[in-house]
């Protein structure tokens, strides 16, 4: 397998009840995200494409430049991690998507972001 192009990408997530209120379908949730150049070649995180689904089914596309405002440039073996938050209207959900990349050689390439869970531990017995 190739691996000139290859980001990893690890996140861990969190409740946030002081954000949340529950009563009005209102359910903060915090991720934090490590983005890792694996691959052999510099690369820039250009912009983001997220799905997030709630327990209801429904998703929200969110798109946009860089993450957090930034656009990390990685070079091999070096990571950038961050932290960003999502809503959702359940106490459960889902978030998936990728990064647009581009390696020093001007190749656009995909990182995929596997699809990790949002979950209030109230609601998981």
């Amino acid at each position: 397998m190739d691996n000139t192009y290859h980001i990893d990408v690890k996140v861990k997530t969190q409740y946030v009840p002081e954000q949340s209120q529950p009563e009005y379908q209102r359910y903060f949730f915090a991720y934090t995200i490590t983005i890792q150049n694996t691959g052999q070649i510099a690369a820039q995180l250009l912009t983001r494409k997220w799905l997030i689904t709630d327990a209801n089914g429904k998703i929200q596309e969110v798109y946009g430049k860089g993450v957090v405002g930034e656009q990390p440039y990685l070079k091999p073996g070096e990571q950038f991690r961050y932290t960003s938050a999502a809503m959702l209207e359940t106490p459960v959900g889902s978030m998936q998507g990728s990064y647009q990349m581009k390696a020093d050689d001007n190749t656009l390439f995909n990182a995929h972001i596997p699809a990790f869970s949002l979950a209030w531990k109230a609601v998981l017995h």
